[in-house]
């Protein structure tokens, strides 16, 4: 190999390596502005809600928990109100996200962005979403609507509370506690472990009892999954009618004394026979 096929061969892994730097440089950059997107951001329904202590316990939220300083002031007033169920809630929320900051698995930021051009706290958390690019984490289904239809990826907790419902088939069993009656005629309703309806058929007189069932169908509807069943305890036998006895229809008096002459004439012959 000659100097100038060296030297060809020298430029072209050259060139080769500042490509391969190159394009390493955009993936990472690519990745810090991805990685820079894993947060969410906590609305006051969140924090009252409170499942969120559990789930980033667990890991199942990003790293990062923003938690705007508008709705810290909202809890604040909320807590200082005089609506004494109200404030009860205020103040959980302000001690869960006083726990969040202090759990090792997340880090909680404070936003101190206002906001002054929106004057509605939904309008706010849309707009501030928008600009980190995280994703908003609330248990209001027109906030949850209204983010999406902004381009806003929305955490609904209700929604995974949902899709971790158990599953059963028909034919499955279960044990039920019958607790209220159902809206049709003989329906009885439980609800199983997870929270689940259980709707039962001819269960309607056995409230207060815990029973077998068997499922017939899983339905999802927009306030969760139901179940209806049937219930495999067995029916009491079904009691007669009463009915009143009738007398018994008696003949005319002179059909009466027809049938007796008849009756005699018939003895007093069968006598002179056996004489």
């Amino acid at each position: 190999m000659n100097s100038t096929e060296i030297a060809f061969s020298t430029a072209t892994i050259g060139l080769l390596v500042v490509s391969i730097l190159l394009n390493s440089r955009v993936t990472l950059k690519a990745l810090a502005k991805r990685s820079s997107k894993r947060a969410v951001i906590l609305d006051s329904c969140a924090l009252i809600d409170g499942r969120i202590m559990g789930l980033a316990q667990a890991g199942f939220v990003p790293e990062t928990i923003i938690v705007p300083a508008f709705i810290l002031k909202e809890l604040q007033m909320l807590a200082d109100g005089s609506d004494s169920h109200k404030r009860e809630r205020a103040r959980y929320g302000l001690d869960v996200a006083k726990g969040l900051k202090d759990l090792a698995r997340v880090e909680v930021v404070i936003d101190r962005r206002s906001f002054d051009d929106k004057r509605q706290i939904d309008d706010k958390l849309v707009a501030l979403s928008l600009q980190t690019g995280a994703q908003l984490y609330t248990t209001d289904f027109n906030l949850a609507k209204v983010a999406e239809v902004e381009g806003v990826q929305v955490l609904n907790v209700n929604e995974l509370a949902q899709g971790l419902k158990q599953n059963f088939l028909p034919g499955e069993t279960m044990s039920v506690k019958i607790i209220q009656k159902g809206s049709n005629h003989g329906q009885g309703v439980g609800y199983a472990d997870d929270g689940t309806m259980v709707v039962v058929d001819h269960a309607e007189k056995l409230m207060g009892k815990t029973i077998e069932v068997t499922v017939d169908r899983m339905i999802g509807t927009l306030a969760g999954k139901m179940i209806f069943a049937k219930s495999m305890q067995p029916k009491a036998p079904a009691k007669k009618p009463f009915t009143r006895r009738q007398a018994p229809v008696q003949a005319p008096r002179s059909q009466q004394r027809v049938a007796k002459k008849q009756d005699d004439g018939y003895i007093s012959d069968l006598r002179k026979e056996l004489q």
